[in-house]
C-alpha cells in the first residue's frame, strides 16, 4: 500500500505501476523492474478507499466494505505471480505488508502468513528497534500466531540498530531461548543511506543533509505536505543539490519564507485542493506567486493550478475551481496515463520523466508556453511568469534540467549568490534510484515512450 509508484513497461509494451520500494529492490538485485514484483498495489485515495492496481493496471476502487469481494481475485494474482517468479529465478524473496500478527485480518490474508502458508515459505520476522520494544514485538508476533503459522517462522532480523552490539546480545540470546529461533542478523542504522520512502514522509522533515552552497546564498524549498501526497520522491533530487534546503511542510508561514514552493503529486487532487483552502495554504501559495516568486506544480499539484478541474472519476465532484494561476482546464478520464517520457526543456536540455495520472489538459490558452517539449515535438506542462507546471514526475533526476531550473529559481527569488554545483550527479547520491531505469537498471530492454505517442 503506497502512493509512491514507479512506471514499468509490461510485456505487452504498455506502462504499468509498481511501488517504488519494489522498483528499488529490483535495482538492488541488478534486475529490470517487473510488474510481477508487485502484483497488487493499493493506492489510498482517502482514509476509507484505495485504488487497486493489479499487475500494473488500475482496475477498481475499493473500500473496507467491498474489498472482501475482490480479495480472492487479488490473492489468485499474487499466488500466480509468485509461482511464475519461482520458476524463473533461483531465489525469490517475498516482502509482507504490515505485521504478520494482525490476527483480526488473518482469515483473508494473502500477503503475510497467508502467502507463506500457500507456498510453504520459511519466514523471517523483521523488527524495527528504532520504534522501541523490539523484543516484546518479535516474541509477541510468534506467540499470537496459530501453530501452523508458527511452524513457518524461521527466525528474526533486527533493523536500524545503533550502539554497541555487545549490549544487545543478552536480549538476542534470551529471544532464542523463549522462541527457539535465532536472530540471523542485526542491521545498523546509517544516517546517510537515503532510500525512497514507501509511505508518505513526515511533516516538516528536512530531506537529507544539505551540503554547503557553492556560492554565498542558499535556496529554501518548501514542499506542501498534502494529505494524499504521491511520489513526493520527486523533490529528493533537489535535496541532493549543495545549497538547497528542501522540507515538507503544512505551515503557511513556511511558504511565505521560501524561495520556491512546490505543490507535489496527489492521489486525490480535488480533495487535497479543498484541504489547501481550508488550511490557508492556498492563500499562501497565491501570495507567493503574486510576489513573483517561483512556484512549481507536479502532476496533481499542476492540476490544482488550473482555472477549473472537471473530475467525474477520482473525486466525482464534477467541476470545481482551481487556483487560477494557469489559463488551463483539467479533465479527468477513466483511462489512466502510465508511461515513461522523454523530451527537452529550454530548447536543448534533455529531460526524462514518467507520468501516472487520470487528469489531462483539456483546454488551454493557445499562447501559453509549455514547460517541456516532448520527443514528438508536442508541448507538456505550462510556464507563466514564475508559475511552472508539469505532469511529469522525476524530471529533477535529469542533472542538466535540475541545474537550469534551480538557476532560474535563484534569479526569480533574488538569490544572486546561489550557484549550482556543476559536477553534482543525482544517480551517484547514496541510495538514489533513478525513476527512468536508465542509470541503474542496466539489464532492462525497456524503451521510453514519447509523451505524445
Amino acid at each position: 500500500m503506497s502512493n509512491n509508484s514507479a512506471v514499468v513497461v509490461g510485456p505487452d509494451g504498455r506502462g504499468g505501476e509498481i511501488g517504488r520500494a519494489q522498483a528499488m529492490q529490483a535495482a538492488a538485485c541488478g534486475l529490470a523492474p517487473d510488474l510481477r514484483f508487485n502484483p497488487v498495489l493499493l493506492k489510498p485515495g482517502s482514509d476509507l478507499a484505495s485504488q487497486v492496481v493489479l499487475l500494473g493496471e488500475a482496475v477498481d476502487t475499493v473500500t473496507a466494505g467491498n474489498y472482501r469481494a475482490l480479495r480472492p481475485r487479488l490473492a489468485e494474482t499474487a499466488f500466480a505471480a509468485l509461482a511464475e517468479l519461482r520458476a524463473a529465478y533461483d531465489v525469490v524473496i517475498c516482502e509482507g505488508a504490515g505485521s504478520p500478527a494482525e490476527i483480526n485480518l488473518r482469515a483473508g490474508d494473502y500477503v503475510n502468513m497467508g502467502l507463506a502458508r500457500h507456498a510453504d515459505l520459511p519466514t523471517i520476522v523483521v523488527g524495527d528497534i528504532d520504534r522501541g520494544g523490539v523484543f516484546a514485538s518479535m516474541f509477541g508476533t510468534v506467540a499470537l500466531l496459530d501453530p501452523a503459522d508458527q511452524a513457518l517462522i524461521a527466525g528474526f532480523v533486527i533493523n536500524k540498530f545503533r550502539g554497541d552490539l555487545g549490549l544487545l546480545q543478552p536480549g538476542l540470546d534470551m529471544l532464542r531461548q523463549v522462541t527457539g529461533r535465532p536472530t540471523y542478523g542485526v542491521l545498523p542504522w546509517h544516517l546517510d543511506l537515503w532510500l525512497d520512502a514507501e509511505d508518505s514522509l513526515a511533516y516538516g522533515r528536512v530531506l537529507g543533509r544539505p551540503a554547503a552552497p557553492h556560492g554565498t546564498d542558499w535556496l529554501d524549498v518548501a514542499v506542501v505536505r498534502l494529505p494524499r501526497i504521491s511520489n513526493a520522491t520527486d523533490v529528493e533530487a533537489l535535496a541532493t543539490e549543495p545549497g538547497v534546503r528542501v522540507r515538507l511542510t503544512v505551515e503557511p508561514a513556511e511558504l511565505a519564507a521560501a524561495d520556491l514552493v512546490v505543490l507535489p503529486g496527489s492521489k486525490s487532487t480535488v480533495a487535497d485542493l479543498a484541504w489547501l483552502r481550508e488550511t490557508g495554504l492556498a492563500d499562501a501559495v497565491l501570495a507567493h506567486a503574486a510576489a513573483g516568486k517561483p512556484l512549481l506544480g507536479i502532476c496533481g499539484g499542476f492540476q490544482m493550478l488550473a482555472r477549473a478541474i472537471h473530475d467525474p472519476v477520482e473525486s466525482r465532484r464534477g467541476s470545481v475551481p482551481g487556483l487560477g494561476l494557469l489559463p488551463i482546464e483539467i479533465t479527468f478520464d477513466p483511462r489512466k496515463t502510465v508511461r515513461q517520457s522523454v523530451g527537452t526543456a529550454a530548447g536543448d536540455v534533455p529531460v526524462r520523466g514518467y507520468e501516472i495520472h487520470h487528469g489531462y489538459v483539456s483546454a488551454a490558452d493557445p499562447a501559453l508556453p509549455p514547460l517541456l517539449t516532448c520527443a514528438d515535438g508536442s508541448g507538456e506542462g505550462a510556464l507563466l511568469g514564475p508559475v511552472h507546471g508539469t505532469h511529469w514526475h522525476g524530471t529533477f533526476e535529469s542533472d542538466g534540467f535540475r541545474r537550469r531550473f534551480l538557476t532560474e529559481v535563484a534569479r526569480l527569488s533574488g538569490r544572486s549568490g546561489f550557484r549550482v554545483a556543476p559536477d553534482n550527479v543525482f544517480a551517484a547520491a547514496p541510495g538514489a534510484i533513478p525513476s527512468t531505469c536508465s542509470a541503474t537498471w542496466s539489464r532492462s530492454t525497456w524503451t521510453p515512450t514519447p509523451c505524445g505517442a
